[in-house]
């Protein structure tokens, strides 16, 4: 390989040095790749695509971090915020591997070998071992995020096919350089079949690319209505007072909780089966901080302070910093009982969806949870309308005692599976499987869960979804357009524009390193002639 004149000398010996960690090579080893370092290209190459992929991943990951955080607060006992950690180790390993191959290219082009070194190797492996772990627990422990990924690709989609286009453009410098340089006629070609076809597949991947924002503007279906997970638990301490009242500044038209019973038979407000994570359980009654929820009496209940946490230990990352006088009622928030709820909601006009969280075995009232709940609903004298019965257990008496009450099901079939339901609470995975226009017409509601993302949101917004649960409700309410809505025709002309001026490109690149390589050749037979005339002319 012969080392192009164009190449800064003191420029090309610094890289190289960052590269391979020799300031200094002699004549013979500077001109030559060996295959052994061909195959390390390759392991950089490799690198680079899966560092980049976990980043896209971990990116996509950020909508459902939350659930994950939980789930390690429920196995370790301390809580800690993983989305600034995660985008921090996984923005490293992709910098590095892009930083080192742009080096090795540049390296390439300037004809220099590609000699890496053996800490540069290490950490390849290092990078290579990192993500593989990362991939087989996400497999392992959170496999339906693999469905959020196919999901997300219908919003990422058109934009990673520029992407794509941008960087086998860019990637055709070295390759036509490597092309040129190449001796052997059987390399060449499959060199250059290989790329060809790399980039015919790029070329022609819209085709398979579909997305809901790919429409017309005039056809954008109505806002989704927004229902506050647990509240607004990114505004106030989750499943609190205060977090009704947030949940209805937001915008929201429903607030979705869970329901436990005391041991005394009192309905109240928690998700976890611990009360450790929301309340000063730990200090208020430190022997029984792994005590069911549902263990405690309402008076003991009534005892803990359930947001000073919220105070001491953000729940997500990028929460506002709360104002003097939200941090005082913050600071003095309760848990709620059912009933207290209901009639602060109802003063607020937002409607109640609840899931009910059921006591261990041996509980007074684990046989009759269904019915003490119902009992507290009716007796809050608020409109049966305003409740949304989310449990699928018992729903026929339920139905019968309250039949003003809106049954929502967490699946397609109904109760018995074969009743049709008349509103779906379902995972935001599930939108591919499911058709919205047909559901409408049907007079089926629809709203999906848990949707934190404007790129989600968006997504949805166009898929025509009619609410979705979030956290963040203050993002979605703010948000009056999807992040980005085509037209078919601007989608074809974006698509089109953008292989015409790849194809143009990949043209004059080639062009001119055909020229350049006849530039070298014309150059080698000008040397060979001199050197030949200076041995004769030594000779005699």
């Amino acid at each position: 390989m012969a080392e192009s004149p164009s190449c800064c000398s003191a420029w090309t010996r610094c890289l190289h040095c960052l590269y391979s960690c020799h300031w200094k090579k002699s004549p013979k080893e500077r001109m030559q790749t060996s295959k052994c370092d061909c195959v390390w290209f390759g392991l950089l190459f490799l690198t680079f695509l899966l560092s980049l992929g976990w980043l896209y991943i971990g990116l996509i990951l950020l909508n459902d971090l939350h659930n994950f955080n939980e789930f390690l607060f429920r196995h370790w006992g301390h809580w800690v915020d993983w989305s600034l950690v995660l985008l921090l180790v996984i923005s490293l390993l992709a910098t590095y591997a892009s930083l080192l191959l742009l080096l090795a290219l540049f390296l390439q082009l300037c004809g220099q070998p590609l000699h890496l070194h053996c800490m540069h190797k290490v950490l390849l492996f290092l990078v290579v071992f990192l993500v593989v772990a990362g991939l087989v627990g996400l497999d392992i422990q959170w496999r339906q995020e693999w469905h959020s990924l196919r999901l997300s690709l219908q919003a990422t989609a058109p934009f990673l096919h520029i992407g794509a286009v941008i960087g086998i453009t860019l990637l055709a410098w070295p390759v036509a350089d490597t092309f040129h340089r190449m001796d052997r006629r059987g390399p060449k070609i499959l060199l250059l079949l290989l790329f060809l076809g790399v980039t015919l597949v790029i070329y022609l991947a819209p085709l398979c690319i579909s997305s809901p924002c790919i429409m017309e503007s005039s056809d954008l279906p109505r806002k989704p209505e927004l229902i506050g997970h647990r509240g607004a638990p990114m505004l106030a301490p989750e499943n609190t007072l205060m977090s009704l009242r947030k949940t209805a500044e937001c915008g929201a038209t429903v607030f979705e909780t869970d329901v436990m019973v005391s041991s005394d038979g009192v309905p109240f407000l928690m998700h976890d089966e611990h009360l450790s994570r929301t309340t000063d359980v730990a200090s208020v009654f430190p022997s029984r901080v792994t005590a069911h929820s549902s263990d405690f009496s309402w008076a003991e209940l009534q005892r803990l302070n359930a947001g000073a946490w919220f105070l001491q230990r953000q729940p997500f990352w990028g929460t506002k910093q709360l104002s003097g006088a939200d941090r005082k009622e913050a600071e003095n928030q309760t848990v709620p009982a059912l009933q207290e709820l209901l009639k602060a909601a109802a003063a607020l006009n937002l409607s109640i969806m609840f899931d009910l969280r059921r006591p261990p075995r041996n509980h007074t009232y684990y046989d009759t949870f269904v019915n003490q709940t119902l009992d507290t609903v009716l007796s809050a004298s608020v409109p049966q309308a305003m409740v949304l019965w989310l449990p699928d257990e018992d729903r026929a008496n339920v139905q019968q005692r309250a039949p003003g009450m809106r049954q929502i099901y967490g699946h397609r079939g109904g109760g018995n599976g074969t009743e049709k339901p008349q509103y779906l609470n379902l995972p935001y995975q599930d939108l591919p499987l499911l058709d919205i226009k047909a559901l409408h017409q049907d007079n089926v509601s629809v709203n999906l869960f848990v949707v934190n993302k404007a790129w989600l949101f968006s997504l949805l917004w166009c898929a025509g979804v009619d609410s979705v649960t979030t956290n963040d409700c203050q993002l979605l309410q703010q948000m009056r357009y999807p992040v980005w809505l085509i037209s078919p025709q601007t989608y074809l002309m974006m698509w089109t524009i953008t292989n015409c001026v790849s194809i143009l490109l990949f043209l004059c690149i080639f062009h001119f390193q055909v020229r350049c390589a006849k530039e070298r050749e014309r150059t080698g037979l000008e040397t060979a002639v001199l050197l030949t005339g200076i041995n004769s002319l030594t000779r005699e």
